[in-house]
């Protein structure tokens, strides 16, 4: 996965298998999300920051490559591999651990590291962000972060190809 070449940021870096000892050593309350963050935008870092502004630690699970071809955002999708996209993600600021997850959802994660915070953006009803009912269910909230960018990837890629 992820050629951790002794750069700071890649400690973020974490396999799924060391996950809940990884995230149990983070301070509380712990925010959650997830996503694909392929071609990472102002948006993506905008809602990370805010996401992060809810808790002490930040956690991101992103989608593997199969799981983001099952998404169905298209054929040629992601443009980045996994482990770029953890790179990526694992270099900012706001953000404490990186891991992924090859299912449909990230339910396995979020029921790993339980949570305090779970959060997703602006476009996700309540209702549907996974996890939800879970992290509700220990006493924990869910948060749907509104876009202060419309930024998207798909768009961005489609206006590349022209």
């Amino acid at each position: 996965m992820a050629d951790r070449g002794g750069v700071g940021f890649e400690s973020k870096l974490c396999e799924p298998e060391e996950f809940v000892r990884r995230a149990a050593a983070l301070a509380r309350p712990l925010v959650f999300t997830n996503g694909v963050f392929d071609i990472v935008h102002r948006g993506h870092v905008t809602y990370l920051a805010e996401a992060r502004a809810l808790g002490a630690s930040l956690v991101v699970a992103l989608n593997s490559d199969g799981s983001v071809r099952r998404l169905g955002k298209g054929e040629d999708r992601p443009v980045n591999a996994l482990a770029d996209r953890m790179a990526v993600i694992a270099a900012l600021e706001s953000v404490s651990l990186v891991t992924w997850f090859d299912e449909d959802t990230p339910i396995a994660r979020i029921r790993e590291c339980r949570p305090d915070r779970l959060v997703k953006g602006g476009d996700w009803a309540l209702d549907r962000i996974v996890g939800a009912e879970d992290v509700r269910g220990w006493g924990g909230t869910v948060h749907a972060i509104a876009f202060r960018h419309q930024r998207s990837t798909t768009a961005l890629l489609a206006r590349i190809r022209g």
